[in-house]
């Protein structure tokens, strides 16, 4: 068998055109240092210049944020006065919440106190047969129960919230009904 094929490719003029397949070196397709300085040279110049700017203005920038932020010198005895206004601020705010816990946490026994102490009447008051909540519904009179009922019924010399014949499911205009269009654009199906 032999190696080599031969591919044959037809012209428009209808003759054969031989298309060698072999390895070809790549020496042509690698440029010299000259003919990529001659394709390339401009920009390849104004690259540099360019790195070279962003080198000077970063140098620069470097510079100048060491040159204004020196560490300020502080004086001893001041630093020590402000750390003692600190402190003694400190203190005073403390103070003042260990106060208002204080308070509060009387105010929490006392309210305890206070609940146990109905519990007690209410359980001495289960104990007596009495209601639970300290009174009987026996004691009030039928004075009382009619002026409580007659506080319940509402007055009529105020104006109505709204008609008596309102239906909040037949819409605005009191039961009417309207036509709308359907919605204008293409359909939202699925």
């Amino acid at each position: 068998m032999d190696d080599e094929i031969e591919i044959l490719d037809v012209d428009d003029n209808n003759t054969p055109v031989r298309a060698p397949l072999k390895n070809q070196d790549l020496s042509s397709l690698a440029l010299t240092a000259g003919e990529i300085l001659s394709l390339y040279g401009w920009h390849l110049l104004v690259a540099t210049f360019m790195v070279y700017l962003l080198i000077q203005h970063l140098w620069k920038r470097r510079s100048s944020q060491r040159s204004t932020s020196p560490p300020p010198q502080q004086d001893a005895a001041a630093v020590a006065k402000r750390q003692e206004a600190m402190e003694a601020a400190r203190r005073k705010m403390q103070e003042d919440l260990d106060a208002k816990a204080a308070i509060f946490r009387e105010k929490q026994k006392q309210q305890e106190e206070e609940k146990r102490k109905q519990k007690i009447e209410v359980w001495e008051n289960i104990q007596q047969g009495k209601s639970s909540k300290g009174t009987t519904r026996h004691a009030q009179s039928s004075e009382e129960a009619s002026s409580s009922q007659s506080a319940l019924k509402p007055k009529t010399d105020k104006k109505p919230l709204r008609s008596a014949d309102y239906n909040p499911l037949a819409g605005q205009g009191g039961g009417t009904c309207s036509w709308r269009p359907g919605r204008k654009g293409p359909s939202s199906g699925g």
